[in-house]
């Protein structure tokens, strides 16, 4: 697969890798990934042969957020006219579908997580269906501490995956969470000793995720993003009439055959997005 020089996309059977390969810069984020990265993940869904990713980061660093040459490069910061302020929500707006199109694709991601990982980078893992941490990672809401509001995230999923309190803390004062303490509060799935460790932990259960119906993971995942953002009454009404869109008799059927010879089930990969010949 091709990749671009600073986001290295590999994949392993039904397993996908993707790596940000900035390590100079910490991976910090530029013009460049906000175009390729997703770009990259509409890629890996399209044939629908991935059954889960994991993102890691080159270097010591997982992402060190925003790189300051795409303020210094953006004429749209500077606020002055209505024209320049509705050039800023549009690119806001394409920011944060950048970050969406983790959620989007229909595989779960999983973020290998080592060093720092403030502001964006921070918001980029919140956006991940699981995260794995090195104990002494660096989670950081780092925007208050330039004197600007987290608008990509920070402010709303990871007041979902942390205590209220906890968050409000980070986001207020710009303080520092390990990767340990953000383990003890459910952040991060599993804090281990180093980045090798981590990534072969991700890597393990992105391969466990992958000899499952992709199907029925795929449900799963949308079913849990759209309880997270709605009612119990309406995600379960929800999720109900989704089952019934999705359940594949070919697939249970394989389950139990399974069960009773005693070994893995095979499942039919997803079926390709339209145009994905031409992706």
């Amino acid at each position: 697969m091709t990749s671009a020089p600073e986001l290295i996309v590999t994949q392993d059977g039904p397993v996908a890798h993707l790596r940000l390969n900035r390590p100079d810069k910490r991976n910090s984020l530029n013009t460049a990934f906000w175009r390729d990265f997703p770009a990259a993940l509409r890629a890996l869904d399209a044939p629908g042969t991935v059954r889960a990713a994991v993102l890691s980061g080159a270097g010591p660093a997982f992402c060190a957020g925003m790189d300051v040459a795409v303020f210094s490069e953006s004429a749209s910061f500077c606020l002055d006219s209505g024209r320049a302020r509705d050039a800023f929500i549009s690119m806001g707006r394409a920011l944060l579908a950048t970050v969406a199109a983790i959620e989007q694709v229909r595989f779960p991601v999983i973020a290998a997580i080592h060093g720092a990982c403030v502001g964006g980078g921070m918001e980029i893992a919140a956006a991940c269906d699981l995260r794995y941490a090195t104990a002494d990672a660096q989670f950081r809401i780092e925007e208050i501490n330039i004197g600007i509001m987290a608008d990509l995230g920070n402010l709303q999923r990871v007041p979902r995956l942390l205590p209220q309190g906890i968050a409000r803390e980070l986001a207020f004062t710009g303080a520092t969470l390990t990767g340990a303490r953000a383990a003890a509060y459910g952040f991060v799935n599993e804090a281990l000793a180093d980045a090798d460790a981590v990534l072969a932990r991700a890597l393990e259960t992105a391969r466990l995720i992958a000899t499952k119906s992709p199907l029925a993971v795929r449900a799963s995942k949308d079913a849990l993003n759209y309880s997270r953002d709605h009612g119990i009454a309406d995600s379960l009404d929800r999720g109900m009439v989704m089952n019934a869109a999705v359940l594949d008799a070919a697939d249970l059927a394989e389950s139990f055959r399974a069960r009773g010879e005693r070994r893995q089930p095979v499942y039919r990969d997803l079926a390709p997005l339209p145009g994905a010949d031409e992706a």
